[in-house]
């Protein structure tokens, strides 16, 4: 059933204030993790399931949406490749 394409990834960091990233990752279907910085932003890693539709989505949901309590400044998405496997087994904020 496999669309024959390798899982996706992308790293990013975002200037401002978070909120919502887990919850929207999970519904995505994505895995990956979320984490405050002491410089005041918010960096992550998210990985999906072929084709990287999904990844891309979790990309435009801060320009987009959001979460209520959010306010992203800038988003920087970098380090986009493909996988051979997905090898976190959930969505995960990090302390």
């Amino acid at each position: 059933r496999g669309s024959g394409k390798p899982p996706a990834e992308v790293s990013w960091e975002a200037r401002g204030r978070g909120g919502g990233t887990e919850a929207e990752g999970e519904k995505l279907g994505l895995v990956g993790w979320v984490q405050n910085t002491a410089r005041g932003t918010v960096r992550g890693q998210v990985r999906g399931p072929p084709p990287p539709a999904q990844v891309r989505k979790l990309q435009e949901w801060p320009r987009t949406r959001g979460s209520p309590d959010s306010h992203i400044e800038k988003a920087h998405f970098f380090n986009e490749r493909s996988l051979a496997e997905l090898d976190y087994p959930d969505f995960q904020i990090r302390k």
